[in-house]
C-alpha cells in the first residue's frame, strides 16, 4: 500500500498544484470582462473574441480545478444523509461511487472528447461568430479535465482502501473544534 500511497500522493500535489495555479485565471476572466465593456460602452465597439476568450476562461477554470475540488473535498454530495452514516459506511459510498460511476464517467467523457478536441485542431475549427477565436483551446480542456478528475479519482480511492485498512487518519475527517468563548469588551 506504500507505494500507491506515495502515487496518491503525487496526484495530490499535481491537482493542488494546477488549481492554485488556474486560479489565475478567474483574475484574467474580470479583467478581460471588465476591459470588454469598458471598451464597448466608452468607445461603442466590442469583438466577439474577447467574448469568447472570456468563456474559454470560465470553462478552464471549471474543468481544470475539477481534480482539485475533489481533492479538497468540496464536491457535491448530500450531507444531509452523509452525515448521518458512520465513516465505515461513507467509506464504502465513496469507493463503490469512485469505482462504478465518477471513473467510468469521468474516463468516458476524457475518451469520447478526445476525438472532438483533434477533429477541431486538424479542421482548424473557428467560432462561428464574426471575429471569434479557434476552438481547438476550448475543446482540449475537456479531455485534460476529466484526466485530471480521474487521477484524482484514482488517489481518492487509494486513500480510502487506506483509511478502511487503517493506514492512514480519514483525511476529510472532521474536526470538532471548539472555540473559546470570549466576552465582549467595550
Amino acid at each position: 500500500m506504500g507505494p500507491l500511497l506515495a502515487i496518491s500522493r503525487a496526484i495530490d500535489w499535481i491537482n493542488s498544484t494546477i488549481g492554485k495555479t488556474v486560479f489565475w485565471l478567474v483574475l484574467f476572466a474580470v479583467l478581460v470582462s471588465a476591459v470588454n465593456a469598458v471598451v464597448r460602452y466608452a468607445f461603442n465597439m466590442s469583438s466577439n473574441a474577447w467574448l469568447e476568450l472570456q468563456w474559454y476562461f470560465f470553462g478552464a477554470i471549471f474543468l481544470l480545478c475539477s481534480g482539485y475540488t475533489l481533492l479538497r473535498n468540496e464536491h457535491i454530495r448530500i450531507d444531509v444523509v452523509s452525515s448521518r452514516l458512520s465513516p465505515k459506511t461513507r467509506n464504502w459510498i465513496e469507493i463503490v461511487g469512485g469505482v462504478f460511476f465518477l471513473l467510468p464517467m469521468s474516463i468516458g467523457i476524457m475518451w469520447l472528447s478526445w476525438p472532438i478536441f483533434m477533429n477541431a485542431i486538424v479542421s482548424g475549427e473557428q467560432s462561428s461568430n464574426a471575429g471569434g477565436l479557434i476552438r481547438w483551446p476550448a475543446r482540449l480542456m475537456i479531455p485534460i479535465g476529466f484526466f485530471l478528475l480521474s487521477l484524482q479519482g484514482v488517489s481518492e480511492l487509494i486513500k480510502r482502501v487506506a483509511v478502511m485498512r487503517g493506514l492512514i487518519p480519514d483525511p476529510y475527517e472532521k474536526k470538532d473544534a471548539v472555540l473559546p468563548i470570549t466576552p465582549l469588551t467595550e
